[in-house]
This record gives structure tokens, sequence and C-alpha cells, in this order.
């Protein structure tokens, strides 16, 4: 068995984490997650996202503690000369420093890639935030909100359902950039490890959604001139939803064409294959979607979830009953597998996790640490920078720096759910 401290395929990477909120978290957890070494560097006031939800005034939220588990937290002041120079030191030798203010901040701070690249010419230096530094947005500050709105997401949730405009009530574009960093900053490794060098990567929130939402609706577009206007109509039916069964609700895809004729015989109408000409191909369901979803709502209301699982399954119709959160906590397929799993976190006791996704079985990654409290690692991170306990101890009675507890690890004690 690997010892915990290098387990994972991104054993030995080291990643300098100067991110905050959602995104970069979310793409620096998925890095500590595979094994990195993530040294999140934090305000003396800490990420906010330690103050939100219960156990928020303890600076261990729910929302922290899932987005920045495996990692270690180091305090300092970078806006003060000697929170900036421990910054310096502990780039040398850095795989990776991950980012998520403008630009603009980074260069006020002198912490800009040139000037970073100088000190290590092999770092991949990698910024998320809102917009490409090469247009009139530039400057501009994002949150998910905002990105979502700029990319047409509130209108495409209630296009055609007689609503509003709402945000997804997800963050989806801090997640979603969050996770094509993470990939851009294992490309960026691959390219260090073959050529030796670094590079600065700008991975922008505007222009990596736009395609998450233009891919399915540039649609007619597409072409020049354009052949129908935007909008992939499946995705924007109102009838595109959960079916109401007798008991419950349940997603049924009927999409290939042997799915509509199965279907068909399921019901009791198999003639309605041949004989109605919305039903001839994927073209003109498409174009008729509306109408036909409308007929399969219907049908659904005639039998209970269980009974359309039944029938479904038998006809190879993908199905599947709509969670809610509840259930899904307590889904047989997640607990099979160990996916919620609880530890004992040693400030504010018991909590539950989730797995990492992916499965490895040359490679595998484990929860090495907890997520960590605000400081709780700065002395032995500043130990390794090549700090003595003397200019330690003066970084942190001057503020720049602050210890939140034990520096050693404490290991975990997981039971699976």
């Amino acid at each position: 068995m690997k010892n915990e401290e290098t387990a994972g395929p991104l054993a030995g990477v080291k990643v300098v984490d100067i991110t905050s909120v959602f995104m970069g978290p979310s793409a620096t957890q998925m890095l500590a997650d595979l094994g990195a070494d993530v040294i999140k560097v934090e305000s003396p006031n800490g990420d906010s996202t330690r103050g939100i939800g219960p156990c928020g005034d303890e600076k261990l939220g729910p929302l922290f503690l899932g987005l920045n588990r495996n990692k270690r937290s180091l305090v300092l002041d970078l806006k003060t000369p000697a929170g900036k120079e421990a910054l310096l030191r502990l780039v040398e030798d850095a795989d990776v420093l991950a980012y998520n203010v403008r630009p603009q901040a980074m260069q006020r701070l002198g912490l800009d890639y040139e000037s970073i690249s100088a000190i290590n010419p092999r770092l991949v230096y990698v910024g998320m935030f809102g917009f490409s530094q090469r247009g009139r947005y530039a400057p501009q500050a994002a949150f998910d909100d905002l990105i979502q709105a700029a990319t047409g997401l509130p209108l495409a949730v209630s296009l055609g359902a007689g609503d509003i405009p709402r945000y997804l009530p997800i963050t989806i574009a801090d997640r979603s950039v969050g996770l094509y960093a993470f990939g851009v900053i294992c490309a960026a490794l691959y390219s260090q490890a073959r050529t030796g060098k670094g590079q600065r990567v700008d991975v922008p929130m505007f222009e990596t959604m736009v395609p998450y939402v233009m891919g399915d609706h540039l649609y007619g577009e597409t072409f020049v001139p354009s052949k129908g206007g935007f909008g992939y109509p499946r995705l924007l039916s109102p009838e595109r939803r959960p079916y109401k069964t007798k008991d419950g609700y349940v997603c049924c895809l009927i999409y290939h064409d042997h799915h509509w004729r199965t279907f068909l015989k399921v019901i009791g109408k198999p003639e309605l294959y041949d004989a109605d000409p919305r039903f001839s191909n994927i073209t003109t369901r498409t174009a008729h979607i509306t109408e036909l979803y409308g007929m399969v709502s219907d049908e659904m209301t005639k039998r209970t979830t269980e009974e359309w699982r039944a029938l479904l399954k038998e006809a190879d119709i993908p199905v599947f009953p709509m969670h809610t959160f509840e259930s899904l906590l307590d889904d047989p397929h997640l607990r099979d597998i160990g996916f919620f799993s609880e530890s004992d976190h040693p400030t504010v006791g018991r909590i539950r996790e989730m797995a990492v996704p992916s499965e490895w079985h040359g490679t595998p990654p484990v929860n090495r640490r907890h997520a960590p409290r605000l400081g709780e690692h700065s002395r032995e991170i500043l130990r390794e920078a090549g700090y003595d306990d003397a200019a330690i101890d003066r970084l942190i009675a001057s503020g720049v720096s602050k210890e939140g507890g034990p520096a050693e690890l404490r290991p975990m004690e997981t039971d699976n759910g």
C-alpha cells in the first residue's frame, strides 16, 4: 500500500494556491485529491467561504470543507513585503502557481508572470478570472451569477416555460471553469515535464462558458446564412423535464429510433410509429419535440414510478427515478461503492465527505488531510521554505502570518457510508 503522503498520480507536484471562494479552490482540490501537495495561501482573515453556513463561526463551514480537503493552509499577508517575500520563497521550487483574482491585482502585488517566471522559469502560472485579457471586458470583475447571465443561461432555463429568467441553483460557472482549469493545469504539467519550461495560462470564465451554452444552442446559426436560428428545440422544450408518475417523478430518455418504436409498443400504440410522420426520424421528431414529449408526459401519469422502471428497463429505454437530496444521499449504488463516507474532523467533529469520482488502479489517490484550519500548517510550510523558528515567530507576531493549530498531520479515521 502506498504511503498516504505520496499516494496518487500527481504525487510530488507542488502547487502554490492563492485562490479563494469556489472556482479556484475546486480546481486545486482536484489536484490535491490526486496527490499534489497543495499549499493554500490565505490572508489573515482567511478564505471567505470559511464563514458560510454551519460551523462558519469556527471558519470551517460546509462549503469550505467541501472545497479544500487534502490541502495545507498557510497564512500570509501578501500586501506586506515580508508576506510577499515568503510567497516568492515558496515559488522557487513550485510546479504550479494558481490564482483567481484579476491579473491587474497580481501586477499590483508584484506577482505578475514576468516577475514570478524570473524566479522559477519552470513554473506553470495559471490564472482563473472573468474575461480574456485581449478584449474590452478584460478589467471587469466576474462572479458565477454574472457569467451565467453573460452567457444566457438564465434565459435558456426559462425559455418556453413562461417563467422569468433564473440562475441555475448551483455554481455551474465556477465549478465548470474550475474543472476545465484542472485539465489545463495537468496538460501544462505534461508540457513542463517534456520541455522543462513553464508558461502562463489564462482560463477566463466567460470564454470557457460560452461553448457550454452555444455548443448546443448556436444550432441553425452554425450555418452562414442561418438555417433556422438559435436553440436546440429538444433542450428548450418546456416538456423536457422529469415526468410525473402516479407516485413520484421519473426520467426516461426516448431518443433513438428504436426507443420510440419500443415506447409506442409499451403504451399500446405501435401503429403510430409508421403512421405518424412526426416519428419518421430524428429530424422530424426534433421539430415536433414539445408535442411528443407532451404525449409521453400524459402516458407517464398512468403508472407508478416502479412500474415504468420495470417496463422501460425491459424495453432498453434509459430510465431513472428523480432523486431528492435526501434520497441521493442514500442511493444504493453510491452506497455500494462507498461514495459518501464519514470521518472525524479534529475541530468540527463528524463530517460527511464525497469520494474522488475517478477510480485509479495503479496510483490510487487517498484522502490524506481534512480541510485545514486557518493557518494550521503555517509554521510547517515556512520551515520548509527555509525560515527558522525565530523568523517564523516574528512573522506571526507581526501579523504577516498566523498559526491555527498543530502542524503535524493527524491521521484520518474514515468509515464508508
